[in-house]
């Protein structure tokens, strides 16, 4: 256990330290962030891949009381240095989707172009290679008797994740925060896509009962027929229907009952950070006007713990990378909220 007895939470953090300014080994920590520096099928803006450094270093100005958790902090909270491996991995992929994309955007068939037919292989051979390194780094800290959560990122990075802990807790649900379903089959061909990640998990992880999404405000036809076909496994609360109920009357506690009496007694968070309003999130890769406010946001996932149900991990994804620091700032603060409720629920 880290000896705290040098450690100040009230003076300005130590740049020396760990991720918000925590001085807590890997070993000592109760929690491990494990940072997914991957963006490659992306439909829109880039930057998400570096995110988890930029927030590392916003971390350093959040304040370590939460009025939620009480001194949630002191079980240890650390991050991995970003994988400068899969970094580049991503950049080289990301170049390639980039060329397979623009040429299919102008209307061109792939399969009538060997250089593309063999770029579509390669992003999709190297999407496989993530899921699985996802699944073996989260398998050997979930085996060590760890908190794990994964810091993206694009939103398809946790897949590996969601398939460990489905080994490791058996059934559970899912709480998806996002302005997008996430449930096409493909996207631009590429199978495992960020536009795909809640419809690879369903079909994937049988373990996955129930996935609750909040703050949808943006689909499509395919996605609202794979809806319709499993009305028992899926329930989506989008944008428009929850904003009509509240303009009529009804409060943010009795929706989020609602919302959370659907989950199981275990439940994973999934949090897209564009499910957010924009002006938390504004270069986020694919911004919809509308979302949630951060205080709604925090309400229901307070409300999810305090609910008795455990928390058996969670994903932060697509945080953008800002000029002034706002998006990771914003970013570091959910996550912190989000590091608390953990500890909380398995305390």
């Amino acid at each position: 256990m880290a000896d705290l007895a040098g450690f100040n939470p009230n003076s300005i953090s130590n740049p020396n330290n760990n991720i918000f300014g925590l001085p807590f080994t890997e070993d000592d920590a109760k929690l491990v962030i494990l940072p997914v520096p991957w963006e490659v099928t992306v439909s829109y803006d880039t930057g998400s891949a570096r995110a988890p450094e930029h927030i590392i270093k916003e971390s350093l100005k959040v304040e370590l009381h939460d009025e939620d958790v009480k001194d949630g902090w002191r079980n240890g909270f650390y991050i991995r240095p970003p994988d400068k491996k899969i970094l580049m991995k991503s950049d080289y992929l990301r170049k390639e989707a980039e060329l397979y994309i623009n040429y299919i955007a102008e209307g061109e068939h792939s399969e009538d172009n060997k250089f593309m037919t063999k770029t579509l292989k390669e992003v999709n051979a190297g999407s496989v290679f993530l899921n699985q390194w996802v699944y073996e780094q989260t398998k050997d800290l979930l085996e060590k008797g760890k908190l794990v959560c994964i810091l993206g990122g694009d939103h398809s990075t946790p897949l590996g994740f969601l398939r460990s802990i489905a080994e490791k807790h058996g059934d559970f649900g899912i709480l998806q925060i996002d302005a997008h379903c996430d449930l096409r089959n493909t996207y631009t061909n590429f199978k495992y896509s960020h536009a795909s990640i809640m419809y690879n998990a369903l079909e994937e992880i049988p373990q996955i009962k129930k996935l609750v999404q909040v703050g949808v405000r943006d689909f499509c036809e395919e996605e609202l027929s794979y809806l319709q076909a499993n009305p028992n496994r899926i329930s989506v609360y989008t944008d428009n229907k929850v904003n009509k109920r509240l303009l009529e009357g009804e409060i943010w506690k009795t929706i989020t009952d609602e919302i959370i009496a659907q989950l199981p007694d275990r439940v994973y968070i999934s949090f897209d950070i564009d499910g957010l309003d924009p002006k938390l999130c504004p270069n986020t890769g694919s911004p919809v006007q509308g979302g949630l406010e951060i205080s709604q946001a925090f309400y229901l996932l307070k409300q999810i713990v305090f609910s008795g149900r455990k928390l058996v991990g969670f994903d932060i994804s697509e945080i953008g990378i800002s000029r002034n620091g706002w998006d990771e700032n914003v970013g570091a603060r959910v996550l912190f909220k989000l590091c608390n409720l953990l500890v909380l629920a398995n305390s």
